[in-house]
């Protein structure tokens, strides 16, 4: 895969929960994690007493993060009501070239902030609240 602009990896949301995704703000920076905790299954017969771990064991996650600028007042304002009434809802990442990342998240952080001089920015952070699929860009 050769080098993608940055812009060209989009964060949409369902906004009404029926599998129509929008982009609802200009995110700028973007960022996606995955986590699998371990299950340590060693015991005191583990070969050379070296850690054993349970095949597909454990909670897996997927954290998304974000900031930018709202694209524009109804943007914000379903943002905001998703975040303080700790709704669940459905969003994707597209990552150009690679495939769309999609499943139920949370809004779990909601930040502003403003500089005299520019606009008013937020940074936002999603939990993942369910199974997440990945569909392969063709």
């Amino acid at each position: 895969m050769s080098a993608q602009s940055g812009r060209d990896m989009l964060l949409k949301l369902d906004e009404t929960g029926a599998g129509g995704f929008a982009t609802v703000a200009g995110i700028r920076t973007r960022q996606l994690s995955f986590n699998a905790q371990s299950i340590d299954t060693t015991d005191s017969y583990s070969s050379g007493q070296w850690r054993e771990l349970l095949s597909s064991g454990g909670i897996k996650k997927a954290s998304l993060s974000g900031a930018g600028v709202f694209k524009d007042a109804s943007s914000d304002a379903k943002i905001r009501e998703l975040f303080f009434a700790g709704e669940l809802r459905n969003w994707q990442l597209i990552l150009p070239d690679f495939g769309t990342i999609e499943g139920l998240f949370q809004i779990t952080a909601l930040e502003f902030s403003a500089d005299h001089t520019s606009e008013v920015s937020f940074d936002i952070a999603l939990e993942s609240a369910g199974l997440i699929t990945f569909t392969v860009t063709p």
